[in-house]
């Protein structure tokens, strides 16, 4: 057991507390947002799923034709991209009739690869719509969690498929608990442990972390 890595959940949850994510008003919306936040900033993403207006729906982004999608979502950026990638999501969301219980009754173990089977949906992507639009068990790993990992550090390994088993292995088996930690991880690395100049004397992180003064 790694106690690490729990510590610092701790450490974070006392200062930012619980979290509340994804920010979004659907399952489905957490599922398009998942997609759009592919290589860009979430203020971006914001921009994009405003530009729905209020129509953001699956049977919409089906039936709405290429041109005007990528009019939609440009703010994302790659948008002729994310646009063939939205429909591909929708189209295998449309195999279990846009129900979200029907999705949850398929076990984790073989929605998984089939998510990952989907036309731009990978690892992070897969597992965000799987954790935080389904409630599944599966924890998210992004930069930020890499970065956190190898400052600190934690001993997770090296690459996504170790770090998110190292993760899942040393905390409690909560949905809640994997959606607040990833959280935290990524409202610390945007408020403190930045790529560039992070703010070590400010982090609560600080006073145990190894990259401190380095």
């Amino acid at each position: 057991m790694d106690n690490t890595v729990l510590a610092v959940y701790e450490k974070l949850n006392a200062h930012f507390g619980n979290l509340n994510w994804w920010p979004a008003q659907t399952p489905y919306e957490v599922m398009v947002g998942a997609v759009l936040t592919q290589n860009t900033a979430w203020h971006n993403v914001e921009k994009a799923l405003a530009n729905f207006g209020g129509r953001l729906s699956p049977k919409f982004v089906l039936d709405v034709d290429n041109t005007e999608l990528t009019g939609i979502i440009h703010p994302a950026g790659f948008f002729n991209q994310k646009a063939a990638y939205l429909k591909a999501m929708t189209q295998w969301f449309a195999r279990y009739d846009f129900d979200i219980p029907t999705v949850q009754r398929v076990p984790l173990a073989e929605l998984r690869p089939e998510l990952l089977s989907v036309k731009g949906i990978g690892k992070e992507t897969a597992d965000s719509i799987l954790l935080y639009a389904f409630d599944f068990l599966t924890f998210v790993v992004d930069a930020y969690t890499m970065r956190l990992c190898a400052r600190y550090p934690i001993n997770a390994g090296k690459n996504y498929d170790s770090v998110k088993a190292h993760f899942e292995k040393n905390i409690s088996q909560s949905a809640e608990m994997y959606n607040n930690y990833h959280a935290l991880i990524v409202m610390n690395a945007k408020d403190f442990c930045r790529k560039n100049k992070p703010l070590c004397d400010q982090c609560p992180l600080g006073e145990t972390c190894g990259r401190v003064g380095l």
